[in-house]
């Protein structure tokens, strides 16, 4: 194995990385415009994330969670995948876990996926009725110490939880009115 040596000035310390943290587009996307997409992939450039992951929902996991019919999942993720290279960015990943697992996945059980795979600190880009959802779980608690909301619209009525927990969440308008 060939080593290169490179000498630095004495007191060198390599740049700050411009870029960090990961937002975790959370949904089955089966409602969610190209337009949507875009507003999220700019949230995730405006805040300077590292990644932007999208993670559809397998079928199976929608059913449980809200009981709406939806397509199935590889058609969801495939429309994904194309918006994807419509786009052109490298920081975008769709991620495959829920087509690889082929049924339910509980939320904590994704979260602890991503937490094990993309770098850190952790964004949950939700509309307001996933938001409302995710507070109605158990572990809702447990996680939102550890990672942070981003709602796609302001939501109109609020989990008692999420508003216990309003200091870890905000929503797009809000981040542009405060610019």
């Amino acid at each position: 194995m060939r080593r290169d040596i490179q000498q630095v000035p004495y007191g060198y310390e390599p740049p700050a990385e411009q870029r960090k943290g990961t937002l975790v587009f959370y949904d089955s996307f089966e409602h969610i415009s190209d337009q949507e997409l875009e507003v999220a992939a700019k949230v995730a450039l405006d805040r300077q994330f590292t990644k932007l992951v999208l993670y559809p929902l397998h079928e199976e996991t929608v059913r449980r969670m809200s009981k709406e019919p939806v397509l199935s999942y590889h058609k969801r993720e495939d429309r994904l995948h194309e918006w994807k290279r419509e786009q052109g960015k490298s920081y975008i990943t769709v991620e495959g876990l829920e087509g690889k697992r082929k049924k339910y996945t509980p939320m904590d059980s994704a979260l602890r996926h991503i937490t094990d795979i993309y770098p850190s600190p952790y964004f949950l880009y939700l509309t307001p009725e996933m938001a409302n959802q995710f507070a109605s779980f158990s572990s809702f608690e447990e996680w939102i110490v550890k990672l942070r909301l981003v709602l796609s619209t302001a939501p109109a009525n609020l989990h008692p939880r999420l508003e216990k927990y309003r200091h870890r969440w905000n929503f797009v308008g809000e981040e542009q009115s405060e610019s």
